[in-house]
């Protein structure tokens, strides 16, 4: 505790926010291993990949580019409102509040105007990852806005975090747009992505994502967006282990040397 004590605010009295700080980062790890063993949020490429699919009469679909417009615009809209919400406060709010505003407008841009869709969303999996991103993004501004008066941790990690912001929401972007390059005009099927770091890794765009979480960690300073973004890393590596399983399974000529998610390694 004394090592955590001079990177991290100390716990903030709120009995709410400690609880989700156990809650929502216990849920995504629980997420990953889901993912791992076959068992998938139904979107994507594994909209048909879970064993027991339910019967599609018991199941509300809308398209894709309108269900993850329903899973980020809420978190978009926590992210402005805390401008409001919260007018005064130091540096760290403010930065804060602004880098989880730009990176949910990132992805609603990237909804309208990048990304390609072809499949169908369940309803209730676009619901439960728009609570997810909703209350982890009211949590963390929350939580900062409770630390003001706080004395600071002895280790400054805001520029660190505002390095690693930078660098995830530009390589996600960037993998992102490389993506939705992989097909022309007028096709739906799935191919093997290239360019970037695609030539080492199927999920550059999750690792880039895992890259900026740490950017919020790291300019929060606070134990609740850490434990997120843990639980957002282990999410996101299960989930880029059952992509790659995916693409094996798809194309015969899938490069063995091709990754998951960490070069070399993973």
């Amino acid at each position: 505790m004394d090592v955590l004590s001079a990177f991290l605010f100390p716990p903030p009295p709120s009995t709410f926010v400690n609880v989700m700080t156990v809650v929502s980062s216990t849920a995504m790890a629980m997420a990953g291993i889901s993912e791992i063993n076959g068992k998938h949020l139904q979107y994507s490429k594994f909209w048909n990949a879970n064993s027991v699919p339910k019967h599609s009469s018991e199941e509300t679909k809308l398209s894709s580019k309108y269900g993850m417009l329903l899973a980020y615009t809420p978190a978009f809209l926590a992210g402005a409102a805390s401008f409001w919400l919260f007018p005064s406060g130091d540096e760290r709010i403010l930065l804060l509040k602004s880098a989880l505003t730009l990176h949910f407008f990132k992805r609603i841009f990237e909804v309208l105007f990048i990304h390609k869709y072809s499949s169908k969303m369940v309803l209730e999996t676009a619901i439960k990852i728009s609570l997810s991103y909703f209350m982890s993004t009211a949590i963390m501004i929350y939580t900062q806005h409770l630390s003001q008066g706080i004395p600071e941790p002895p280790i400054d990690l805001k520029n660190i975090g505002i390095g690693f912001f930078l660098l995830g929401i530009i390589g996600n972007f960037y993998h992102h747009y490389l993506l939705s390059q992989t097909r022309k005009q007028g096709e739906t099927g799935y191919k093997i992505p290239k360019g970037g770091l695609f030539s080492l890794v199927i999920c550059p765009h999750y690792l880039f994502e895992i890259i900026e979480f740490f950017g919020f960690a790291f300019i929060s300073q606070e134990l609740y967006p850490l434990c997120f973004s843990i639980g957002t890393s282990i999410y996101l590596a299960g989930r880029s282990y059952a992509t790659r399983k995916w693409y094996i399974s798809k194309f015969e000529n899938f490069p063995n040397h091709v990754k998951a998610l960490l070069p070399f390694v993973f």
